[in-house]
């Protein structure tokens, strides 16, 4: 495509600041360029019709890391770092529901569990023997202790009866959650190019020379708020994760509330309504999952609904309404890559899975890095 003069005057002529990626880090990076660059000319590039990654398409969940997730990083991780992560995600939520609001993101503060199969009976005893030890470090964090036993009374087969509980963690709209994000960015006057994969760029020194699948232009900053997608132009440390999912249609009568996590948060399920939102199952074929490809394979689908149906709901005649997957950016290190790869070029990248708690946080730092 050859844009037009108008188009070229309109849109890629003198821009301060080019965002790539329209999902949680990218718009929120956006957002704080605006709060302190209140004339720039803003403008985010998107490949997708919506945010092609994870942040339409996870599972919304407010969490902050699971107990056997936390005691797992602790065999690569300083209890500083994990003290860290676990800050950044607690700070990272409340970031998000103060800038959209509980209600536009139907926020809803159900807790989050972990529940244990009947054959983890010694994980779930190691996570138990534990819980003292890493309340204790979490302490600062949320003024509380993080983690509680409560019963499992949730009508699952295979269930040990007990669950621990981080009565703080909530679930939220993914939609309503971007749409309210894209609205500020709208009220903003942040301009968005949907259908637009960045190609290649180049420090030119004065400005960027920016290729994209339709034109090319220049910019004086360019920010990476790709995630997943972003190893191969950058070189970092960062793969793509897939992360299928599937949600039921309504279930009559479902008792389900709350975010739960299972087999050290490889599957993850909650209540959506009435019905029940269930994905995960990377680990039954990373190497397979270890892609940017927006597919579903048969042999996770299959165990997701084998979990669906005789561990959620056993015995129900409950149907899947949708399937989808998402894409998100993991590598050795829970710690999100914030990095200047050039005096204009920044990125922030490497969410670890937990988009929808640091997102908005990643965001604002790549802002600031990219002014600094």
């Amino acid at each position: 495509m050859s844009p037009s003069y108008w188009e070229i005057e309109s849109w890629l002529t003198d821009v301060d600041f080019c965002v790539v990626g329209s999902g949680i880090t990218g718009l929120s990076c956006a957002l704080e360029l605006r709060k302190s660059h209140p004339g720039a000319k803003i403008l985010i590039l998107e490949r997708g019709i919506l945010p092609a990654g994870a942040s339409t398409r996870n599972a919304g969940f407010a969490c902050f890391g699971s107990l056997t997730e936390i005691l797992d990083d602790l065999q690569s991780h300083t209890e500083d770092e994990i003290v860290s992560l676990v800050s950044n995600r607690f700070t990272g939520i409340r970031m998000l529901r103060q800038r959209l609001g509980d209600q536009a993101i139907d926020f809803r503060q159900y807790g989050g569990y972990e529940v244990f199969r009947e054959a983890d009976k010694e994980v779930q005893e190691h996570a138990l023997e534990a819980m003292d030890r890493i309340n204790r470090m979490l302490q600062p964090v949320f003024g509380r202790p993080a983690f509680e036993i409560r019963p499992g009374e949730f009508g699952m087969a295979g269930i040990q009866p007990d669950a621990v509980c981080n009565p703080l963690e909530g679930q939220l709209h993914t939609g309503r959650m971007m749409q309210a994000l894209l609205g500020k960015a709208r009220e903003a006057d942040i301009c968005l190019l949907n259908g637009v994969e960045v190609t290649g760029f180049e420090d030119l020194g004065d400005q960027v020379g920016i290729r994209t699948s339709a034109f090319e232009f220049e910019a004086a900053n360019l920010l990476l708020a790709t995630n997943g997608f972003a190893g191969l132009q950058t070189g970092l440390d960062l793969q793509p994760a897939r992360g299928q999912v599937l949600i039921t249609e309504p279930v009559p009568g479902l008792a389900l509330r709350g975010s739960f996590h299972l087999d050290r948060g490889y599957f993850y399920f909650r209540n959506v309504g009435d019905r029940v939102l269930l994905g995960g199952g990377r680990h039954l074929d990373k190497p397979g999952e270890t892609t940017t490809d927006l597919g579903q394979t048969p042999g996770i689908q299959q165990a997701l609904e084998d979990l669906l149906h005789k561990v959620i709901l056993p015995g129900q005649a409950v149907r899947v309404a949708h399937r989808w997957s998402g894409i998100m950016g993991v590598g050795a290190r829970k710690k999100p890559i914030l990095r200047k790869l050039s005096p204009r070029v920044s990125c922030g990248v490497r969410l670890g899975g937990m988009g929808v708690a640091i997102g908005s946080q990643v965001g604002a730092d790549l802002a600031a890095l990219a002014t600094t």
